[in-house]
């Protein structure tokens, strides 16, 4: 049913600035914010290929509705180091929805039964309709920040509530715009003790052995999911305007023969990296559920082929674009709005170098 994620309304939500609430209610419907919860407090609880699937699938139909169920979900997968109470509390919400930051913004004191909390934390896609938001915060003990046996500073995270929040409208970039990846702060906001966990792996709480996989490459993974959905797109929105100019007025069979080339090329080099994607994804996940933990063989080869995969991507859609003509730089086409969500969302820091 993926007629109400078309073009048109693509639009409208690009204009809104955030998801339109038409699709919000099927995301809670099908519970794409809750792709990793337990099945018991109403999620989906899928391993991590069958997730990825999903965002490629939603990144595809549209950039910044694929990257927020993305990032909501991923957020969502902090379930697993949270305490039954907790848990239980937040996510019996069927339209419970978590945005985040992985800004380290924030001051938390301690004090009697918990922590004063102050800080600013930036780029929280799904701000706009979030129910929850996770902060980042170094701790604090009267007045001194508490640190490591190596003196680095401890940092945990926190579940903050929408209404204990201030959402600060600061998502200016030229693309994703209906993400509503704003900042958020607070300021001396109490918080109990069971509001604050530790995304560490001798600290999960549920048995799924998705709650194991490392966050790191699970970011990595993700966030390549979306950069290869919104690259399908692109590529056929480049395709149709090359034929589409044909028509208008009609190339040499040579210029064909060229474009032709290079299109088919392109798209059989990204269905061959796509398929080592999730190659390396299965292997990670078969690895864990068998043994309970993935070689760092295999994680690096799965770091290493996300990193590939995103430059490649890069590469060929720059490649490509210049085919498309001068449509391509109409800021109200289609073709635009997914080349400038490409070119937003492939600047994230974790898959800057390919290597």
């Amino acid at each position: 049913m993926d007629y109400i994620f078309s073009a048109e309304q693509a639009k409208k939500a690009e204009n809104l600035g955030a998801l339109l609430p038409e699709w919000l209610e099927e995301i809670y419907a099908r519970k794409w914010f809750k792709l990793f919860v337990p099945q018991d407090l109403g999620g989906l609880e899928l391993g991590l290929t069958e997730a990825l699937k999903i965002e490629e699938h939603l990144a595809k139909l549209d950039g910044s509705l694929g990257w927020t169920v993305t990032l909501c979900a991923g957020a969502g997968w902090f379930v697993g180091f949270m305490e039954e109470q907790l848990r239980n509390e937040v996510f019996e919400n069927s339209k419970v929805c978590l945005a985040g930051s992985g800004f380290v913004g924030g001051k938390a004191e301690l004090v009697p039964n918990g922590y004063e909390i102050t800080g600013k934390w930036t780029y929280a896609s799904g701000a706009t309709h979030a129910t929850h938001f996770t902060a980042n915060c170094e701790i604090y003990e009267r007045g001194k920040p508490i640190v490591s046996e190596n003196g680095a500073p401890i940092v945990k995270a926190f579940l903050l509530k929408r209404a204990e929040v201030e959402i600060l409208d600061s998502w200016k970039y030229m693309g994703m715009v209906a993400t509503g990846s704003h900042a958020f702060s607070a300021k001396g906001l109490k918080v109990p003790r069971a509001r604050c966990f530790e995304i560490v792996s001798d600290r999960v709480k549920l048995e799924n052995p998705i709650y194991r996989f490392p966050f790191l490459q699970f970011a990595e993974a993700t966030l390549s999911a979306n950069i290869i959905g919104i690259t399908q797109h692109l590529q056929s929105l480049i395709n149709e305007s090359f034929w589409y100019r044909h028509e208008l007025k009609p190339f040499n069979q040579k210029q064909i023969e060229f474009f032709k080339e290079k299109a088919k090329k392109t798209a059989e080099q990204l269905d061959l990296i796509r398929s080592e994607f999730y190659s390396s994804v299965d292997q990670a996940e078969s690895e864990l559920s068998n043994s309970g933990f993935i070689s760092e063989s295999s994680l690096e080869s799965l770091s290493q082929i996300c990193r590939t995969m995103t430059q490649f991507c890069r590469e060929s859609n720059a490649l490509l674009y210049p085919f498309a003509g001068l449509h391509a730089a109409d800021p109200n086409s289609e073709l635009n709005r997914v080349w400038r969500d490409f070119y937003t969302v492939s600047q994230h820091s974790l898959l800057t170098f390919p290597f």
